[in-house]
């Protein structure tokens, strides 16, 4: 009894929680998620001969197909955030950093490196979202046009990109015998499958969403590390990645779950 009624009471915050930012909600969402690619784009100019360079020794391709990798790069990213933001083409934003994220999962070789590569498949779902959300967006403007039932690609795609924000905390499990560790990976492990299969949804993603901040402030705090060394670099990679996946999951708990979960099959029961 005492259980539920802890159970009911954190649902309760939940929804106090949405009910007093439901208007901003979406926007921090996207902010959020576009983080990384805005960073990298911003990183591209003012690396522009470091990151050149990288691709022309590792790939021995020449300069003129570096200097087009990095300009692709660069205005893809730069562009794709700026649609976004202002909610213009959204979806031709999405499926352009799909293609940056495909590109630099094989130009860096993160596709041999299964820690990058789940993060990039997470960062892949949160777009998978934010497709979702604009198609959504996009029907609610013919309201009164006929459309499929609401079991059509949306759904799928929130499924998807829940299924795939999971992969970033698979990443931060770590397998030693201390009590903390063990505490957390359980905790942890319980909560990535509550948002996966969809069932307490948004009281699971907004729990991962307070525990992925604090985590991502203590451990990839890059502006203690002097902008000269290379770990300021690493961290600062990480803590603008880790950020988008909080804006999936702040998408998740904006939107919901979608038709294909638990959740939305309780209400049938």
């Amino acid at each position: 009894m005492a259980q539920n009624d802890l159970m009911s009471n954190a649902e309760d915050v939940a929804d106090q929680f949405l009910r007093v930012t439901k208007q901003y909600l979406p926007h921090i969402a996207r902010l959020c998620l576009i983080s990384t690619f805005l960073e990298d784009g911003i990183r591209m100019w003012f690396q522009w001969s470091e990151q050149k360079e990288y691709i022309e020794t590792t790939w021995g391709c020449g300069f003129f197909l570096a200097t087009l990798f990095v300009l692709l790069n660069l205005l893809g990213q730069l562009g794709g955030c700026i649609l976004i933001l202002s909610r213009n083409f959204v979806q031709y934003a999405c499926f352009g950093l799909f293609g940056i994220i495909a590109l630099q999962t094989v130009a860096y070789s993160i596709l041999w490196d299964p820690k990058f590569l789940m993060r990039n498949l997470a960062l892949g779902g949160g777009l998978l979202l934010l497709l979702a959300e604009s198609r959504s967006e996009g029907r609610s403007m013919f309201a009164g046009v006929p459309t499929m039932r609401e079991s059509s690609p949306k759904q799928y795609m929130q499924l998807g990109g829940r299924v795939l924000l999971v992969l970033m905390f698979m990443t931060l499990l770590h397998f030693d015998t201390s009590f903390l560790s063990i505490l957390q990976n359980l905790v942890g492990t319980a909560l990535i499958v509550l948002v996966a299969i969809g069932f307490k949804t948004k009281l699971a993603a907004l729990t991962l969403v307070l525990w992925l901040l604090a985590i991502n402030v203590y451990f990839n705090a890059f502006w203690t590390i002097p902008a000269y060394k290379p770990m300021h670099d690493f961290l600062k990679y990480d803590f603008f990645q880790t950020t988008s996946v909080i804006g999936g999951l702040l998408l998740v708990v904006a939107l919901g779950p979608g038709g294909v979960s638990m959740d939305e099959k309780k209400k049938e029961w």
